[in-house]
């Protein structure tokens, strides 16, 4: 394990698949919404901690495409909590984050969307830690927006198919103009992706960690960051 020194973080950028709050609370005896309330405080740290280590970019992974499958009574608590997180993000403008949501938007209540558009126009020009919140997200679903994107305007005759290329698709991404993650984390022992950032990892480092998210603490952050910081990127070199 590398050693923590001074801006041992500085500038990452980190993907975080928040995992394990139905689990943490089934041990406990709890409803699953309560993990997901846990898991929302853990959330609301780690942030502020992501701040304070000057990293570039954090994406947490809060509501899947696929989520929606769960039953109502748990996906009715985890909207209703980021109902709440809606409110509390305008202390980011505050702390300097620029706060973007990935995703369909479209499928969450109006009052949420206008809420999302406010929260993303009035920390537009910040400058301290992107924070990008993940909500009815898919990353094959973003891949597949992109695409369409990029079909559209061959359709209306501004560019031809063969000029996309990589570039071009990762402007059409929800995270257009940002550095794509050093390495995706994941907490609870799961081993796989999960369909989240699928276009951006494709050269991220993989961090998994045997804790379940509402146990996850700024040491876990540490620790996995130490990780990240003894792999070899190659980018496909040598």
């Amino acid at each position: 394990m590398a050693e923590k020194t001074d801006g041992f973080a500085k500038g990452l950028s980190i993907g975080i698949i928040m995992d394990g709050n139905g689990r943490w609370a089934k041990k406990r005896g709890l409803p699953r919404t309560a993990g997901h309330k846990k898991g929302a405080e853990v959330f609301r740290d780690i942030i502020r901690y992501c701040n304070e280590l000057e990293v570039a970019s954090v994406t947490f992974y809060a509501f899947s495409t696929e989520n929606w499958s769960r039953p109502l009574e748990e996906v009715n608590g985890i909207m209703k909590l980021f109902g709440e997180y809606l409110v509390m993000a305008y202390d980011y403008q505050k702390e300097n984050n620029r706060v973007v949501f990935l995703g369909d938007r479209t499928a969450l209540s109006q009052r949420h969307q206008d809420m999302m558009n406010d929260i993303e126009e009035k920390t537009r020009n910040n400058t301290g830690t992107i924070l990008n919140v993940a909500v009815n997200y898919g990353g094959r679903q973003e891949i597949v927006r992109a695409a369409q994107r990029c079909a559209q305007r061959v359709a209306a005759g501004e560019i031809r198919p063969e000029d996309i290329d990589v570039a071009m698709m990762s402007d059409n991404m929800y995270t257009a103009g940002q550095k794509d993650p050093d390495f995706i984390l994941r907490p609870s022992g799961e081993h796989r992706l999960s369909n989240f950032m699928l276009w951006q990892a494709s050269y991220a480092e993989f961090v998994e960690m045997d804790v379940l998210w509402p146990d996850f603490t700024r040491a876990d952050l540490d620790a996995a960051i130490l990780e990240f910081n003894t792999r070899s990127r190659r980018f496909g070199g040598l």
